[in-house]
């Protein structure tokens, strides 16, 4: 009896292991070949869903079905022109045949590592044959002019290519190469260009002395400005100021006379109480600086001698 029962559960056993590797599922982001001894055997099975192989005999390799990516290393090229510029890449790409893909590459570190030495070639081959206006650039735009004196500074030089049309043949050369590799490029871009050390460095002084040539025409035409500004300030203030001189001397000229009309007419009014208030100041005065220890010697003509002849 306990023989028996040992016996069914190794049959059980075996059966769950024969079923279990008779069975293999793919979802939606997976395709897989089956091999024999290491070699394909059938069609590639790319529909999701429950797959059948023999057991202990077969294995399967399975590839993913979806959008990959390729990020390129940051490589140092020279221009047509002779620019030495740093450029970085990237890409997307797709497993299309995963049995030619099984066969040339086997797995996907190796496309990556083949996908280098496609997509870095290219871009250096691309790069090498147009200029560096061409690479950065993507179309002939009429720049953007904001003030007058950028007329003459923002003249942009004409490109033939382009960098979108780079990529383009970047990405064309690269899928005639892989075609028999069971991948396809799908997309390639320059995620970043710029100037090596050097000449980046080079570049930097020019803009800065550029743009302090256009600060120093800034200052120079503020300074005229100002100067103008100066001279018809200067100007108006000194035609202020003679038309309140001359305002003022108007109204001091009509001041005096009236006060002159009306000192002559008081004095024709009264003219002996003109000459009693003369007599009272001179006494004033007399009594405010003249005391009875004080001896005075007048002449006859004086004021002060005819007011006392006359109190005789």
């Amino acid at each position: 009896m306990n023989k028996r029962i040992i016996i069914y559960i190794v049959v059980g056993i075996l059966a769950i292991l024969t079923i279990n590797g008779s069975i293999f599922i793919l979802d939606e982001t997976q395709q897989a070949i089956v091999t024999q001894f290491g070699k394909p055997v059938g069609e590639p099975r790319t529909s999701p869903g429950l797959n059948f192989k023999i057991p202990f005999l077969h294995k399967v390799q399975f590839f993913d079905k979806r959008y990959l990516e390729w990020d390129g290393d940051r490589n140092q090229i020279t221009t047509k022109d002779k620019k030495f510029i740093f450029v970085d890449t990237y890409a997307r790409w797709e497993i299309t045949n995963p049995l030619q893909f099984f066969i040339r590459l086997r797995d996907e570190r190796s496309a990556q590592s083949r996908l280098d030495d496609i997509l870095d070639g290219e871009t250096r081959n691309a790069i090498a044959n147009h200029n560096l206006l061409d690479a950065v650039r993507s179309t002939n735009r009429d720049p953007e002019v904001t003030e007058e004196f950028m007329e003459e500074l923002e003249v942009l030089e004409e490109i033939s290519v382009g960098r979108p049309r780079i990529e383009e043949i970047v990405l064309a050369k690269a899928n005639e190469r892989t075609s028999d590799l069971g991948v396809r490029v799908l997309d390639f871009k320059f995620k970043r260009m710029n100037y090596v050390n050097e000449v980046r460095d080079r570049v930097y002084d020019r803009m800065i002395s550029e743009r302090n040539r256009i600060a120093d025409q800034f200052r120079s035409e503020g300074q005229g400005e100002a100067r103008i500004i100066q001279g018809n300030k200067e100007r108006d203030l000194a035609q202020i100021q003679s038309e309140a001189y001359r305002k003022a001397e108007e109204i001091k000229g009509r001041a005096d006379a009236k006060a002159t009309e009306i000192y002559a007419e008081a004095y024709n009014q009264n003219r002996q109480s003109v000459e009693l208030y003369k007599f009272l100041r001179s006494m004033e005065s007399f009594e405010k600086s003249l005391d009875e220890n004080t001896t005075i010697i007048l002449s006859s003509d004086s004021e002060f001698f005819k007011f006392l002849n006359e109190l005789d």
